[in-house]
């Protein structure tokens, strides 16, 4: 009972079909619809071993705790029900798109969400706690999540706009999703803002179409979807082989972020060392070295170093070592891809000198990263 009309879901079910070629054939079904329609008719009859539900409405809720067989929950949208939940861990999601943001050196930090929804209040509690710990404040924008018409996401839109354009700029805004990401670009090119250059905005999903769509790109964090449903397919095969789950919530921490034009920007009052590391962002997979930035920048050697090391803490070829290394973690961890493709896609000309290279930096090879990009997650244990 997974929806297949979002990327969300889509990717769930991904995970899970990785699990039934690894371990299983099952006999399985599948029905096409949006999450949180109406209540299946065929639940309260079906006589089937297992469920994987996403559905969070009470009155699925309540069918689903009176099914006779195994069930486990990948919903978020409220508290767990007494089943076995697995999702993704949202405090994680807010303090990296915080993490995220105090790196480019803003002053001013807001998070745009949804105030019914259980997943977008933990990602804003986290991120405003980094950055308390960081010595910033938050302001704060919700409103009631409403699959609603084009009208009232305008109205939305335009309240979204009065707000921003009272905020001190320029700002670092973290969204709850990409759609609500989506709803702030729109509100800052009809308040005249721009993007990132008054408001740098990341949010969460890393949805291919949106984030590519929308104008600037949109940078994003990467829950690790895929490894939801996976865990979802293994704790359900252990459930319907009579086994017990020894946890109430488990959480799949993010992959990474996918940094894209919305926070190109740095808040710094200088041209030229922006335009080295944007340089750095866009090319470091394509083999650029430090002499390139110095043929399009104009400086010299030494005042680029000190420059990044004033700005960033570290050097510019630790930059372009921290892109390529950041990138390989997400192949690791997202793709089948070998290990030797993965150095190519990178910028390596050579494997053993990429093995090298991320051993240094991740602490662990290769292939002891991917292994660990699926051990066991942060749980909430039964109580």
């Amino acid at each position: 009972m997974i929806d297949t009309s979002t990327v969300y879901g889509r990717r769930l079910l991904q995970g899970i079909a990785r699990y039934l070629r690894l371990h299983r054939s099952w006999s399985f079904f599948l029905e096409q619809r949006e999450v949180d329609g109406m209540p299946p008719t065929w639940l309260r009859t079906w006589r089937g071993d297992g469920l994987i539900s996403r559905w969070s409405i009470p009155a699925v809720t309540s069918m689903l705790e009176e099914f006779p067989g195994a069930v486990v929950d990948v919903s978020d949208r409220g508290p767990p029900h007494g089943l076995p939940r697995i999702n993704s861990d949202d405090e994680m999601i807010g303090r990296l798109g915080a993490r995220q943001l105090l790196d480019l050196r803003l002053g001013s930090f807001a998070y745009c969400g949804f105030a019914d929804e259980l997943w977008s209040r933990r990602r804003r509690d986290a991120f405003v706690a980094e950055l308390a710990g960081a010595g910033y404040p938050c302001q704060v924008y919700e409103s009631i999540w409403r699959e609603a018409g084009v009208h009232l996401r305008e109205d939305e839109q335009v309240r979204i706009g009065q707000w921003l354009n009272s905020l001190s700029r320029p700002v670092g805004v973290m969204a709850s999703n990409d759609v609500r990401s989506i709803e702030i670009v729109n509100a800052c090119r009809h308040r005249g803002l721009r993007v990132p250059e008054d408001v740098a905005v990341v949010g969460v999903d890393d949805d291919e179409i949106l984030c590519q769509i929308c104008n600037p790109t949109l940078s994003s964090i990467v829950p690790n979807i895929e490894m939801i449903g996976y865990e979802a397919a293994a704790l359900l095969d252990t459930l319907m082989q009579g086994g017990k789950a020894d946890f109430q919530e488990r959480f799949i921490p993010p992959l990474g972020v996918s940094s894209r034009l919305s926070t190109d920007v740095f808040s710094v009052d200088d041209q030229e060392f922006a335009a080295a590391v944007r340089l750095i962002r866009e090319n470091a997979c394509h083999g650029i070295v430090v002499p390139d930035l110095l043929d399009r920048v104009p400086m010299s050697r030494s005042t680029l170093e000190r420059r990044f090391r004033d700005y960033l803490g570290r050097s510019p070829r630790a930059e372009i070592r921290g892109v390529q290394i950041n990138q390989a973690k997400r192949l690791l961890a997202e793709t089948d891809h070998p290990i030797r493709r993965i150095a190519e896609l990178v910028g390596f000309d050579h494997t053993e000198y990429f093995h090298v290279v991320f051993k240094r930096e991740a602490g662990l090879t290769p292939g002891q990263y991917r292994r660990a990009s699926q051990a066991t997650p942060r749980t909430a244990t039964l109580q």
